[in-house]
């Protein structure tokens, strides 16, 4: 099944953001995992089970080194954090993170199968105006899926 879903949160003074039961669940019993690697993309933040961000990692570092190897790691590796649950099932979000997707206070966390995606409100709505926009186009792909 995957982690799946879009719930809506608040992040607090210190970073931390709580992730929702449903999730952390699914976290253990499809990954084996109690800790996500969060970390940047375009203009969100992701989080993978841990065991999951492990692969990646190990893709990258089996690139050729290079340019390409060097942007993704200084990009998406680098700026990484590892965070356990607390009690309370909040992560901690390094300033440097919460920052770059401009998270104040309002967080819409959205599961994507094997990751999650954590967004400000407001970029996330703009992104699914965007969203929509592109569906259009895509009636066909969409019919075949059955949407």
């Amino acid at each position: 099944m995957g982690l799946t879903g879009e719930f809506f949160n608040n992040i607090d003074a210190k970073g931390r953001l709580s992730i929702p039961a449903k999730m952390r669940a699914l976290l253990q019993e499809e990954f084996g995992d109690n800790e996500l690697v969060v970390t940047r993309t375009s203009e969100a933040l992701v989080a993978y089970p841990l065991s999951r961000w492990e692969k990646i990692k190990g893709d990258v570092e089996a690139m050729p080194n290079g340019a390409d190897k060097d942007v993704i790691y200084r990009s998406r590796i680098s700026p990484a954090a590892q965070s356990g649950f607390d009690s309370q099932g909040r992560i901690a979000i390094p300033a440097s993170l919460r920052s770059i997707a401009r998270l104040e206070k309002e967080v819409v966390i959205v599961g994507l199968s094997d990751k999650i995606e954590l967004w400000s409100h407001v970029r996330f709505v703009e992104q699914m105006e965007r969203s929509e926009e592109r569906l259009r186009s895509m009636t066909e792909q969409l019919g075949t899926l059955g949407f």
